[in-house]
């Protein structure tokens, strides 16, 4: 439980320097937004890379990902079905809603959490690979076919080749096919990776620390039942499903168990409020789930560790 708690610890004092140099404002005003393309596009790619080309392809696609893959989904579908009951929204509303219940922040906040706490990244491999590759694509291809897209909407066939052209995707690929063939990288080429992904861990840090100071007040306009449901789903439903899928359906236990539950209890992806800026259907309701999850999966996570770990 220490072990756990420090994990904690540590990646909570590295988001408070990520608040405190936004405060200050001492790394610029787009320092937010470059701490976080440098994490997503360069160093989170690399560190994927590294940690699959080192794991067992067939640990990837095991019970957990069950768990992970299936409390997603059925998070998604009662956010889709309670939304669809109540307000009446349109698919493309409910799309956005359903990933803001699912989908979670594998990337920036899932990769520290399993490296810190976890001890491992490569459990987070399944969960991220299987939004990246199922669940955005299907979510994009709903918001894609919705009635009046803003201009700057992507178009179908760049919906299509998303996950292609993802960054962390094509470090998994390029990581499982290392593991699967066997091959080692040269020292030439090894070197500068393992600079570029131990940024990975730090720079995702700072960024979200730095995104906390001065976001808008959420869930304080007509659509707030909308953002609390989704904020309910993802904070205390989907982990509450993955633990149930884990121990009663796949019969998982220990360390295995705690992962799944653990990376489903992360907060909103902000891929989700990209997602739904560009086709201008839900932003705000986006927006707000993003913040609140953010801020509300702090005790979820720290319960999770410490009641599991």
């Amino acid at each position: 439980m220490s072990a756990v708690l420090g994990g904690f610890a540590a990646l909570a004092a590295v988001i408070a320097v990520g608040w405190v140099t936004a405060r200050t404002g001492v790394l610029g005003e787009g320092a937010t937004g470059v701490l976080s393309r440098l994490s997503y596009y360069v160093a989170t790619p690399a560190l994927l890379l590294l940690t699959l080309a080192d794991a067992d392809p067939a640990t990837l696609l095991t019970a957990a990902l069950v768990a992970t893959g299936g409390s997603a989904l059925l998070t998604g579908l009662l956010f889709a079905g309670l939304a669809r009951w109540w307000w009446r929204l349109r698919p493309a509303q409910l799309a956005t809603g359903a990933l803001a219940s699912g989908y979670v922040n594998a990337g920036n906040l899932g990769i520290p959490i399993a490296v810190y706490v976890l001890g491992d990244a490569s459990y987070v491999a399944p969960v991220l690979l299987f939004q990246v590759l199922v669940m955005a694509p299907v979510g994009l291809s709903v918001l894609a076919g919705s009635r009046g897209p803003a201009e700057d909407a992507p178009s179908r066939w760049r919906v299509l080749t998303q996950p292609v052209r993802t960054p962390v995707v094509l470090g998994c690929v390029l990581g499982l096919l290392l593991a699967e063939t066997g091959l080692r990288l040269p020292a030439l080429v090894l070197r500068p990776v393992e600079l570029l992904a131990a940024l990975a861990v730090p720079a995702a840090l700072l960024a979200f620390g730095s995104g906390l100071r001065g976001a808008p007040r959420p869930a304080t306009g007509d659509g707030r039942g909308q953002v609390w449901l989704a904020v309910a789903l993802k904070t205390l439903g989907q982990p509450a499903l993955a633990y149930l899928l884990g121990r009663w359906v796949v019969d998982l236990s220990g360390v295995p168990l705690l992962a799944v539950t653990l990376t489903s209890a992360l907060p909103t992806a902000q891929n989700v409020f990209v997602y739904a800026t560009a086709y201008d259907r839900g932003t705000a309701l986006a927006r707000d789930v993003v913040l609140l999850t953010t801020v509300l999966s702090v005790p979820v996570l720290v319960g999770v560790a410490v009641v599991l770990g």
